[in-house]
């Protein structure tokens, strides 16, 4: 009983620092100045998910986690920042904007709707833990749903991927391309 109960208080500690891993990276992707800095920063939030993950007893998905997003995905936006140069914008100069205001206050909205709907949906259900059947999470079971019923999600979304790299070296080229036109 007293390994049981050790093991419960190990997976909390694991828990609770993935989470404060996972929120502490997110701040620092939207805070940090230098675009590289920020790319880090994803890559260290997109490890506590994966940690995350590993805890839900779901590791395919967490594997998936640090191959794709993690290696292949950030390493794609690594190279395009890279390409972009160090370009520093300041989206605070002058005070808010009012499209800020309004962004702020739609993530607001949208965050109590979440909550609302979580706790509505709920209904004292989290007490109790789902019966889960033993495909659940299994790489044939996730191919099977990506390959047949997520098929045009999964297919457009790496179009749109393979879209926001050309533009990066696109928008990399023309930048490079008014650097030296300026010196000239």
């Amino acid at each position: 009983m007293v390994a049981a109960s050790a093991g419960n208080i190990l997976t909390w500690i694991v828990w609770v620092g993935a989470a404060f891993a996972c929120l502490g990276s997110g701040i620092a992707v939207v805070t940090f100045k230098n675009p590289f800095y920020s790319a880090l920063a994803l890559i260290g939030n997109l490890g506590s998910l994966a940690v995350l993950y590993l805890l839900l007893s779901a590791e395919f998905v967490a594997a998936a986690q640090v191959l794709v997003y993690a290696g292949a995905v950030m390493v794609m936006f690594l190279f395009v920042i890279a390409y972009i140069g160090h370009k520093f914008e300041t989206p605070w100069a002058g005070g808010p904007t009012w499209q800020t205001v309004g962004a702020i206050g739609a993530a607001a909205a949208i965050f109590i709707e979440v909550i609302v709907a979580i706790g509505l949906k709920a209904g004292g259900r989290l007490d109790h833990a789902p019966h889960v059947a033993r495909s659940f999470g299994t790489p044939s079971e996730i191919g099977r749903l990506f390959l047949t019923d997520h098929l045009l999600a999964f297919e457009i979304t790496s179009i749109v991927l393979l879209v926001a790299a050309i533009g990066g070296v696109i928008l990399g080229a023309h930048s490079r391309r008014a650097e030296t036109d300026a010196r000239a």
